[in-house]
């Protein structure tokens, strides 16, 4: 039987670079899709990585895709539903109510990357998408294709004092749980998108509307969301394949731009990282990144080609 294998479309990073997008049933607010990218090789190649976006984010690291492209895999990342490449006019940006909501997609663009000639593919994730690619990876632990776990700073813990995690974050949660649509200050630090973007502060360029220079408040069912998922990972979950964990060395919370700004974790928590990685069952190797930033990818210079020269060597080590 004939496979029908997708039609790619130039996507909007440029030569190399296409799109696809996937239909899915429609959900709570009507008609929903995702977009899978592809960057392939220079030569034909069985080994793929997926890459999953956080939140307030989609895929245009160019540089990532090149990296993997020049390691010897093609590459894939997904803009999820309400994201990017994939937010609907009717749809309100990052919605969700259930992590689960995004395995549709995942399953999906793993299905197209089999049918594509891989039987082996490294899932990545950034900050929420590094929680989702977790969650992924332990649920489906006899997937076929799956053969590694890379998470750059996943959201393994909400950045916030301990008070209010054992207090306040359950009383939010349960709320977000019965009215997902209420908003609560989102307390993101308000210089990292500066610290990143070419405009301002740094040196990538990317759309402001689908990567917000703000995002003051926060819907709820977000937080609710997150919180359930957490508590999978603090139970420490089983991951059936060899899982490489980042995140920078510091946490910081700069209220004017400064060094602190261009040179750590200005989102998460990375202590909390450190902590619930350490109790992932199975082959779990966390690495940490001097003076990276949030995305460490997205970090200076050399920090990145640090992160990639750690997380190509790791891969070669486990013979990935």
């Amino acid at each position: 039987m004939n496979v029908q294998l997708p039609d790619y479309d130039p996507d909007i990073l440029g030569i190399g670079y296409e799109q696809t997008t996937l239909n899915f049933p429609d959900d709570y607010e009507g008609k929903v899709v995702a977009t899978l990218v592809r960057k392939k090789a220079h030569q034909t190649t069985p080994k793929a990585v997926l890459y999953i976006h956080g939140f307030i984010d989609y895929y245009f690291q160019k540089e990532m895709a090149e990296q993997f492209n020049q390691h010897g895999y093609d590459f894939y990342a997904l803009d999820l539903r309400k994201y990017g490449r994939s937010h609907l006019p009717h749809q309100k940006f990052y919605y969700m109510l259930d992590l689960r909501e995004y395995d549709a997609e995942i399953s999906e663009a793993l299905k197209i990357i089999g049918q594509e000639g891989h039987d082996h593919v490294v899932l990545a994730g950034h900050s929420t998408g590094g929680l989702t690619a977790t969650l992924y990876a332990a649920h489906y632990p006899t997937h076929p294709l799956i053969k590694a776990l890379w998470c750059n700073s996943p959201f393994y813990n909400f950045n916030m004092p301990r008070w209010k995690k054992k207090i306040a974050l359950p009383k939010l949660s349960a709320l977000g749980g019965r009215f997902p649509n209420l908003k609560f200050p989102s307390e993101l630090n308000k210089w990292y998108v500066t610290s990143l973007h070419k405009d301002l502060k740094g040196e990538w360029d990317f759309n402001l509307d689908w990567k917000k220079k703000t995002y003051p408040k926060v819907y709820l069912s977000f937080v609710h969301a997150i919180f359930e998922a957490q508590k999978e990972i603090h139970t420490g979950v089983q991951v059936d394949v060899p899982t490489l964990v980042m995140h920078s060395h510091k946490t910081t919370n700069p209220k004017r731009f400064n060094r602190d700004a261009q040179t750590t974790d200005v989102i998460l928590d990375v202590k909390g990282i450190q902590k619930y990685a350490s109790k992932l069952q199975g082959d779990v190797t966390v690495m940490t990144i001097q003076n990276g930033l949030h995305d460490l990818v997205l970090s200076a210079p050399a920090i990145r080609a640090d992160v990639y020269q750690k997380l190509f060597s790791w891969l070669a080590r486990k013979e990935l």
